[in-house]
């Protein structure tokens, strides 16, 4: 499985954001997105999720499903949590595992995986800034697609979720996975790549 990045060009309301970014990661390999705020961080992830037009160069997908497009093989999870207040944990869950094609199955053992599951009944709209992150990151056990794109993964996280998020990360990897995360910070996986943004 391999991912790869040809001199990716984004623009953003009619300024550019960056040019001629390349670079490649095979299965087994997570890099991580450093720079200022405005250095695209955020954007290319969303290009690569197939949710911002590219300006120029390519992106390609090799080694995955044949049949479906990158956009459809990846997770994209972003600053907002994608969650409606009204539905319990577990519905919420289920909506997004039923939206993406996942098994029913796979709703309990992945709020076991974030230790949500004695939350399942609750309305999420009770649920803390940390606990609508950890939902949000089930939805990435509960449908399994080769390529995570992460921004800013460990916001509102306490140092355990924090841990349980990079073990979870480890996992993916260890199975063959990419991970692509945007952060400020370390997220707790040894010596991931490291993609340096600056403005263009």
């Amino acid at each position: 499985m391999r991912l790869a990045v040809d001199q990716l060009a984004c623009s953003r309301g009619g300024r550019t954001v960056f040019t001629g970014l390349s670079f490649s990661l095979s299965g087994g390999e997570a890099m991580i997105v450093t720079g200022r705020n405005g250095a695209g961080k955020s954007s290319l992830l969303r290009m690569i999720a197939g949710l911002i037009r590219i300006a120029g160069g390519r992106i390609e997908f090799a080694g995955g499903d044949g049949e479906a497009t990158l956009a459809e093989q990846a997770h994209y999870l972003g600053h907002h949590d994608a969650l409606k207040p009204s539905l319990s944990v577990g519905e919420n869950l289920q909506f997004w595992t039923d939206y993406l094609g996942g098994a029913h199955e796979m709703v309990e053992q992945a709020l076991q995986a974030v230790g949500l599951a004695p939350l399942a009944g609750l309305p999420a709209g009770y649920l803390s800034a940390g606990q609508r992150r950890r939902l949000s990151i089930a939805r990435l056990i509960a449908v399994k697609r080769p390529v995570w794109l992460l921004d800013e993964p460990t916001s509102a996280l306490d140092a355990p979720s924090q841990a349980r998020l990079a073990e979870l990360m480890r996992d993916h990897l260890a199975g063959g996975g990419i991970i692509v995360a945007a952060t400020h910070g370390p997220i707790g996986l040894d010596a991931p790549r490291e993609l340096k943004m600056g403005r263009a």
